[in-house]
């Protein structure tokens, strides 16, 4: 499988989109590596989720670029978790990407900024230090599923979005899939989910979930939010609001 490395982002996304829909993960990550090579990343939230991709994709390229965002707000057990999988599956190049001290110290002095403005805050700690890793790269791997819900129901496997190409191999799968492919490779789990954290982002704005409720429901719980805003397209130029008078 060869592509034109001069295709338009847009144009190549939606090629490989139809020609990947409905292929394994595992043929999906060769075909993002065979396109793009180094210039090819994975970003990962070492969350409850996490170990099958990243085990997925330790069988095709152990020194992948893996991409972690270090928000400075993360659970303990998700920064032990962190350095066991990694070392657990042979991965070689994991980046802790952390915001810059500048951005803290303008628009968070007191690392409270989750109370008054999520939006702000997961930008200074999430957006923006991945927007300055992810411009060393043509294209990058998610974890996102439609099963999820809510703006995910309509995932495609292959995307564009900013500029670059998005591959999201588990697009297709289940938590069944899940559950059964990290049952058969024993995989290690999150410490956090046998305590009801389905879905794990910083310890401010995550709770457990209910019974019966959405895998992501205790992310940002009572908020009109679903999304940290690295999978949310923006369109050229556009400024966001840090906070406070800025």
């Amino acid at each position: 499988m060869a592509y034109d490395t001069l295709d338009r982002p847009k144009s190549l996304a939606a090629r490989l989109d139809a020609e990947l829909r409905h292929a394994h993960p595992t043929t999906v990550i060769e075909a993002a590596v065979e396109q793009f090579g180094d210039k090819l990343a994975l970003v990962s939230s070492f969350g409850a989720e996490s170990a099958v991709l990243l085990h997925l994709a330790a069988q095709v390229k152990k020194d992948i670029p893996v991409l972690f965002l270090e928000t400075g707000m993360l659970f303990g057990q998700t920064l032990d978790y962190r350095k066991t999988l990694a070392a657990h599956l042979g991965l070689t190049d994991v980046r802790d990407l952390r915001p810059h001290y500048q951005d803290l110290a303008t628009a968070d002095p007191k690392n409270d900024l989750w109370k008054t403005d999520t939006d702000a805050c997961c930008h200074i700690r999430k957006v923006l230090p991945l927007d300055r890793a992810i411009a060393d790269f043509d294209a990058w791997i998610t974890g996102r599923k439609r099963f999820h819900g809510g703006d995910r129901l309509s995932l495609p496997v292959v995307e564009q979005a900013d500029g670059k190409v998005k591959f999201n191999p588990l697009a297709n799968w289940g938590k069944a899939e899940l559950d059964a492919y990290a049952a058969e490779h024993q995989l290690p789990a999150h410490p956090l989910v046998a305590q009801g954290f389905p879905s794990i982002g910083c310890w401010p704005c995550t709770q457990p979930v209910e019974e019966g409720e959405d895998v992501r429901a205790g992310r940002w719980k009572g908020l009109d939010k679903t999304e940290c805003g690295i999978h949310v397209a923006r369109a050229p130029g556009a400024v966001v609001n840090l906070g406070g008078d800025i």
